[in-house]
């Protein structure tokens, strides 16, 4: 781990006494909360349905990938399947699938896994962590495809992977079932050559790795999951593997049309305590914070300013995304490891995707000067939206500046008058999510 101890900074900001905090109200924003209470019977249930010949796992390796991505109840659905498989007399074990996360080591992986309570005690199998791959194929443009080698040994290869909107690029396969195997199998070293063509040649290139994969190793089936925006699964589909690429778009839109997003029309200063890998690839989601390493996102908020306060404690000091910020707290950049991160960021080829914003020295000073640095707005009354994270846009707090404004948007519920912000004796915001 490599953590830098940033210098104070004391900034002088003319015409910072224009700038009033407003008082904020607790809102709920109201999305399509149609989710699955059972997710261990509705794996079961379409493990049971959807794959023929379960004897032809019997006596069977089976390799289920795993990723960094946070996923609740993640343990519950990968425990089941390593079940169900049991109970079919095969003998599953799990590998991480997730690149260069994880500090590109194998025990780092495993920490990641850890975190999700994904153990080899708690997941009754064997977890098999390594950074070496085989080589598997070349593509048309002489890209190697790479896998897992404890993947490649096995009888068979579960691909497991919540589907979602990427962060840097759209197209037809983003973040999903596929990439999986582009990239999460692939590891670090295979990770790495795919992202060297950039991000603009993963519409074509992540589903020609995905049929070399069916043609030259023994994928068993697909496992594909969707979260609605409550952060809660709302659709899991097993399926054959050669229903797998076209499973994968399909859940893709569902996945985008239940997304969660701001429904205010505009932001002065969004505030968000915490980014991670558990949340987004880039920390906090592109798809809804308008910010990206890449082009094509910039239409989806209209936010003049971005406030990071602090990271999860899941991204274990992993700080992608922090760049995106216009500015940060010299505390929160001291809880970034920059080797982790930068690795992270070099596999990607997306070096903006490594620089740091403006910092003060705590929140108070932070939300000012966003405040006072955002143009032809009202210093004493600006429009302040303030979340955990991305991935809980259920519950927010606005500035009461948009009481008016929300009033005739009915997804939008107030729960709460208006309260000042409360900071501590240090000027860091004192929250109550």
């Amino acid at each position: 781990m490599q953590f830098i101890e940033f210098p104070p900074m004391h900034v002088k900001v003319e015409g910072l006494e224009q700038v009033r905090l407003p008082r904020m109200v607790r809102a709920r924003q109201v999305f399509d909360s149609a989710r699955i209470d059972d997710v261990a019977a509705h794996i079961r249930q379409q493990m049971q349905a959807n794959l023929s010949d379960k004897q032809r796992f019997a006596g069977k390796r089976l390799a289920i990938t795993v990723g960094s991505r946070g996923i609740p109840q993640l343990d519950v659905m990968v425990r089941t399947v390593v079940e169900v498989l049991q109970e079919w007399q095969a003998a599953p074990f799990i590998v991480p699938a997730m690149g260069s996360h994880g500090g590109a080591t194998a025990e780092g992986q495993l920490q990641m896994l850890a975190t999700y309570n994904v153990t080899e005690e708690s997941m009754g199998c064997p977890i098999l962590s390594s950074m070496e791959v085989v080589r598997i194929s070349t593509l048309p443009d002489g890209t190697p495809v790479y896998c897992d080698k404890n993947a490649a040994a096995a009888d068979g290869i579960v691909i497991l992977n919540k589907v979602k909107p990427h962060t840097d690029f759209r197209a037809k396969h983003e973040s999903g079932l596929a990439k999986m195997m582009a990239i999460g199998l692939a590891k670090h070293k295979g990770a790495s050559m795919f992202h060297a063509m950039g991000f603009s040649t993963f519409a074509e290139r992540i589903p020609q790795v995905c049929e070399e994969f069916l043609a030259h190793l023994p994928i068993a089936f697909g496992v594909g999951i969707v979260q609605n925006a409550y952060d809660d699964i709302s659709d899991i589909e097993v399926m054959e593997a050669d229903q797998l690429l076209e499973a994968d778009a399909r859940l893709l839109e569902i996945a985008k049309a239940k997304m969660a997003r701001f429904l205010v029309p505009s932001i002065d200063v969004l505030m968000i305590d915490e980014i991670g890998k558990n949340i987004s690839g880039n920390g906090a989601d592109s798809n809804i914070t308008g910010r990206s390493n890449s082009a094509g996102f910039e239409d989806i908020l209209d936010c003049k300013k971005l406030f990071i306060r602090g990271l999860t404690e899941e991204t274990h000091h992993n700080g992608c995304g922090i760049a995106h910020a216009d500015v940060t707290t010299r505390r929160c950049l001291n809880d970034i490891d920059f080797e982790t991160t930068w690795i992270n960021v070099v596999t990607a080829t997306m070096l903006n995707g490594g620089k740091i914003p403006m910092y003060m020295e705590n929140d108070r000073d932070a939300l000012m000067l966003a405040v006072r640095t955002c143009n032809g707005i009202d210093f004493a009354a600006p429009k302040i939206v303030h979340v955990l994270d991305t991935l809980h846009l259920d519950e927010i707090a606005l500035s009461e500046t948009y009481l008016d404004e929300i009033a005739s948007i009915p997804e939008i519920e107030v729960l709460s008058d208006p309260y000042e912000l409360q900071f501590d004796p240090e000027g860091f915001l004192l929250t109550n999510w």
